[in-house]
């Protein structure tokens, strides 16, 4: 981060993981860790401000100046409540983007020397309004596919006029990687911000897209794995209620067996484990079951010949077949 005159402060570090935190947002935070409740009771000793840095990987339980980012915010502290656990539940605002130069370890604390940092930008006025047209156009379209996101946020951001602290208010709001937060707080030029934003917001819409069309994917398939299993115990009931449940697969079973072993020619055994399928959606006891079970007999019936098939065992076949389909027409 470039820097521009200002005055030196030093003041607490608290140390965050897993957030960054804006200029003018205001956020609730939940503080354990010895030093950060220290730095949070010195900050409250004085004039309440703090200075809020996030660090590179939230695993680090004890964090020291290597393991914090140098761009932070200072920060106002604007309630603390201490909790029966021990634990403190803290609100804060953003004030301001800083660049710490200096952390060290002081009564039981970090603190850190920073200078405030203005926000910066080289394009004209009307490029900067564009962009920050077409982000607002995103956002709207965003939130209104995010559940997490109150509409109201919308007409908030529509009484903001001014670009910069508009990028950092949708900044705070859009869920994205720490880093790419981390880099948002650390762009100073307004324009650089929001073109920033635009491309992060534009990416979460369509991961969000994506997701849907998963949802929508996933629902379908379950809903006809359902509809499947209900029609199936449907038919379960219906045989049973004509006391046929347990003989009919059986017979199913036997008549499978006959057919895997009966050597029919291979499209005859088609047809007939075709005609077996279509048995074993019937109902055991309706009529066309009974010719479709008539016809399978038959077929396994018809004798083999070891040579191949003759043709008069396929004219046969080929009457019975005929004969067959009028019935069941």
């Amino acid at each position: 981060m470039a820097r521009s005159p200002s005055e030196t402060l030093d003041l607490p570090v608290l140390p965050l993981r897993d957030v960054v935190v804006f200029p003018h947002m205001v956020i609730p935070l939940f503080v354990g860790r010895d030093k950060s409740m220290h730095a949070l009771e010195q900050a409250m000793e004085s004039d309440k401000r703090i200075l809020l840095l996030a660090q590179k990987s939230a695993e680090t339980d004890d964090p020291h100046a290597a393991d914090l980012y140098q761009g932070g915010t200072l920060a106002q502290v604007l309630q603390l409540l201490k909790l029966p656990d021990g634990t403190i539940k803290v609100l804060v605002e953003g004030l301001s983007r800083v660049q710490v130069t200096h952390v060290d370890e002081r009564n039981g604390s970090l603190h850190g020397q920073a200078v405030e940092i203005d926000a910066t930008d080289e394009r004209e006025a009307r490029e900067v309004e564009a962009i920050a047209r077409s982000l607002m156009s995103l956002f709207e379209q965003y939130v209104k596919t995010n559940r997490k996101l109150p509409p109201e946020l919308l007409q908030t951001l529509s009484g903001i006029d001014e670009p910069a602290r508009l990028a950092d208010t949708i900044a705070a709001h859009i869920s994205v990687r720490l880093a790419d937060k981390q880099r948002l707080l650390e762009t100073l030029a307004v324009g650089d911000r929001l073109e920033m934003l635009v491309g992060l917001v534009d990416g979460e819409i369509d991961v969000q897209q994506m997701e849907k069309r998963i949802r929508g994917r996933v629902k379908s398939q379950m809903e006809k794995s359902q509809r499947e299993y209900y029609l199936n115990e449907q038919m379960k009931a219906i045989q049973k209620e004509l006391g046929d449940l347990d003989d009919a697969p059986g017979e199913l079973e036997e008549l499978a067996r006959k057919i895997a072993e009966a050597g029919m020619p291979k499209a005859v055994e088609a047809k007939a484990r075709n005609e077996l399928n279509k048995l074993k959606q019937m109902s055991p006891m309706s009529a066309e079951a009974a010719v479709v079970r008539n016809y399978l007999e038959w077929l396994l019936g018809v004798p083999r010949p070891s040579t191949p098939i003759t043709t008069a065992w396929r004219r046969s076949r080929n009457a019975s077949l005929n004969t067959w389909r009028c019935s069941r027409a």
